[in-house]
């Protein structure tokens, strides 16, 4: 593995470690890369299909994006495309051609979806061993479990651990607090680390005194939607914080749901928005494509 330098930035008289999802990301799509090479000479292409139904300004820029990564690194990339108007029936024989398709490995349907459509029938459709974002209900029951074998989770807290690891974050025993339950971060990330020996703490909007359990974290992660309500009052000195959030000011401006600025005062690893844990999103869903595609050979040995 290529090593990657620290970044770090100067917070009075100290340093504050930042992490790089970006370089990271960067590293894995080298290594990627190499594996499809490698998957070519044996004469299979990884493939990948991304379903987006609708209008939505951001899906259609994320999408785009996934296309250009997956095309980038030489996999089989397939964008569909449907009106807002398609029907259930209708969206759900795309993805029914997908799970026969066997040039595709992995299938996802990018949300959010029109309103009059059943996110959760789609998703339940896909083909747990073509589930390349881990939504399906056995891929998730596998997690919980921490059965062992090969199955996809969630890409976003893989792309976190991920980057936890090559940082050399040691899990075991820390205390970890996640602050949102949602189910395509919170909950398979909470999964990922008590597998790993963390002992976790979910914070919700429901919970009393949330900042009682933020403070003692040693690693605090964010998802909860909420531009830069994190500050430096809710974080441990020292602590590690991971910046899920990401969200445009009317000025342009990305920021998270950490307030930057305030909380590299206190922390003492911290992700950037951009730059942190986007990257490893898309990076993790290419390198997961490829894990369905040796997977598949495998299954058919």
């Amino acid at each position: 593995m290529l090593e990657l330098k620290p970044e770090f930035r100067i917070r009075g008289d100290e340093l504050v470690e930042i992490l790089n999802g970006k370089a990271v990301a960067k590293n894995l799509n080298e290594r990627t890369a190499k594996r499809v090479a490698t998957l070519k000479e044996r004469g299979i292409t990884p493939g990948i299909a991304v379903i987006y139904v609708g209008d939505d300004p951001a899906s259609a820029i994320y999408t785009r994006n996934k296309d250009k990564m997956a095309l980038r690194l030489g996999m089989n990339s397939q964008l569909m495309h449907l009106p807002a108007t398609a029907t259930q029936e209708e969206v759900m024989a795309v993805l029914q051609e997908y799970n026969q398709d066997p040039m595709i490995h992995g299938i996802l349907i990018q949300s959010p979806l029109p309103k009059h459509l059943d996110e959760h029938a789609l998703v339940q459709a896909i083909r747990p061993d073509k589930d390349v974002d881990g939504f399906h209900s056995m891929n998730v029951g596998r997690l919980y479990n921490n059965e062992p074998g090969n199955y996809p989770v969630s890409c976003t807290p893989r792309g976190i651990m991920t980057m936890l690891d090559h940082y050399g974050i040691e899990l075991a025993g820390k205390r970890v607090v996640i602050m949102g339950r949602s189910i395509l971060v919170g909950r398979p990330l909470q999964a990922l680390l008590i597998n790993r020996d963390a002992t976790v703490t979910m914070v919700h909007r429901h919970t009393k005194d949330p900042e009682a359990f933020t403070r003692q974290a040693d690693i605090l992660i964010v998802g909860i939607g909420q531009p830069q309500a994190v500050t430096s009052e809710l974080v441990k000195p020292g602590a590690i914080v991971i910046d899920v959030g990401i969200h445009r000011t009317e000025k342009g401006k990305l920021i998270g749901d950490v307030d930057y600025d305030s909380v590299k005062e206190v922390a003492g690893m911290l992700t950037p928005v951009p730059g942190g844990v986007g990257p490893m999103t898309i990076a993790s869903l290419m390198a997961q494509t490829v894990d369905l595609a040796e997977w598949s050979i495998r299954d058919d040995q």
